[in-house]
């Protein structure tokens, strides 16, 4: 794929949430940031927390007043980040929730929580606001969209692009078609209800978006909060929180949210962290397979990352990557890769059950079978609130968390995954001790015999 001006790629490329190669023709909107690599521009949940202090009853009671002296909600909310100097992403970082609060999804403490009961829908807020013209003209050409945001079956969330997000689309640039349109709307809400204070203890979030390629359950977004504040899919800012209407919330965001593609262009689009691991699954033939959402609903790909590989040491890849190597190769990768089974940080979608869940808190523990037949990686995911961690096989952890794809998710990995070694009927995992390339050998051996290449 030829990487053109779209929407902030090096931002989308260290989320791991990528507009498909139809948006770039479609939806050509102009790159106008530099990111660097996802490593760096992510703070450690503890800097986050250290900073969650004093000053957040101050700055509500500040946006209380202009909201309750305000005829819109919306415009207020949007008019208070503009004219303060620094978006309320920002202000949540800076002040944040009280420890106890912006742990507690059960918290109603929010930047402009207020009494004054609402009184028009999500519908109407955004056809009358100033802020979101666009928006609620490109939701207009969907009569079916505006019954459902007028109606009040269900408590929706509505990540509202204002319309400077829809101005990063060139001039020349060719009109979406009305379905794919029609599933960038349903991408930026969510059927459930997400005020700020949920958002901030919720590491991805359902959409109304449904397809068929990421299992029995929604299209999902992921929130982060990093040095750019609070956003969703990491590079759509949410710029003003918790305007409240009749039958949900509404948070602004600076960018449009678009559908992820599949695992594997994702892969294809980070060499900067996956130049190693897409080369073996091209030599190994994987890639295709991987690719061919007809023969899974669904996944989930531990990825090992280029610093991963680096870890085996260079003789280890060198009989990987030979000709030699490549069949213990092909067994090593489908190691990393559960099929119809997709294992969020906080949701569990399987491809044979209607019933998704959710990870509750607290520790939860699950064995993924892998395409390494009769292999499986027990995953432990310890989880209150924002902090996650997850341990593969009791060893190697995830690094970067909830890469959002079309047909699954990818936990990125500290460490290669390297199959248990039978001894005495009982596996025997591997917790990082010096690997030869013998000892590597022997664990694979038994599992290569049906390896085709």
């Amino acid at each position: 794929m030829k990487l053109i001006n779209v929407l902030p790629l090096a931002a989308l490329s260290t989320a791991f949430v990528l507009p498909q190669q139809q948006l770039f023709s479609e939806l050509a909107v102009e790159s106008h940031r530099t990111a660097d690599s996802a490593f760096d521009k992510l703070p450690s949940k503890h800097q986050v927390l250290d900073k969650i202090e004093h000053s957040v009853e101050k700055l509500g009671n500040e946006f209380d007043k202009v909201v309750k002296c305000s005829k819109h909600a919306l415009d207020s909310a949007i008019d208070y980040a503009a004219e303060t100097g620094n978006h309320v992403s920002n202000k949540v970082q800076k002040a944040g929730f009280e420890a106890s609060s912006w742990m507690d999804p059960t918290s109603h403490l929010g930047l402009n929580d207020h009494h004054d009961k609402p009184n028009q829908t999500i519908y109407q807020l955004i056809s009358t606001s100033k802020y979101t013209t666009k928006l609620a003209a490109a939701i207009n050409e969907y009569p079916d969209l505006v019954v459902l945001l007028n109606g009040t079956i269900a408590n929706y969330t509505l990540f509202a692009p204002i319309d400077s997000a829809f101005e990063k689309i060139p001039d020349k640039a060719p009109k979406p078609s009305k379905e794919f349109l029609k599933k960038v709307l349903l991408y930026h809400l969510s059927p459930e209800f997400y005020p700020a204070a949920k958002v901030l203890v919720t590491t991805t979030v359902p959409t109304a978006l449904t397809v068929d390629t990421v299992g029995i359950g929604p299209q999902r977004v992921s929130t982060n909060i990093g040095l750019r504040g609070l956003t969703v899919n990491f590079y759509a800012r949410i710029i003003a929180i918790n305007i409240f209407g009749t039958n949900g919330v509404i948070h602004g965001i600076d960018s449009l949210l678009v559908p992820p593609p599949n695992v594997v262009d994702i892969i294809q689009f980070l060499p900067g962290e996956f130049s190693t691991l897409e080369l073996g699954l091209t030599k190994t033939g994987l890639l295709p397979v991987l690719n061919d959402t007809s023969t899974h609903i669904g996944g989930t790909f531990f990825a090992p990352s280029n610093f991963a590989f680096q870890k085996l040491g260079p003789a280890n890849n060198g009989f990987l990557f030979s000709s030699y190597g490549l069949k213990y190769l092909k067994a090593l990768l489908e190691y990393h890769v559960v099929a119809n089974q997709t294992l969020y940080s906080d949701a569990y979608y399987a491809a044979d059950s209607v019933d998704n869940k959710d990870v509750p808190k607290g520790i939860f523990n699950i064995d993924l079978p892998t395409l390494l037949k009769d292999k499986s990686l027990n995953v432990n995911v310890a989880r209150y609130g924002r902090l996650i961690v997850i341990r593969i096989n009791g060893f190697s952890q995830v690094t970067i968390e909830d890469g959002i794809a079309a047909d699954g998710v990818i936990q990125v990995v500290s460490d290669v995954l390297i199959p248990p070694k039978r001894i005495d009927r009982m596996d025997q995992h591997y917790h990082g001790e010096e690997l030869t390339v013998e000892d590597l050998k022997e664990r694979l051996e038994p599992l290569v015999e049906n390896v085709e290449l």
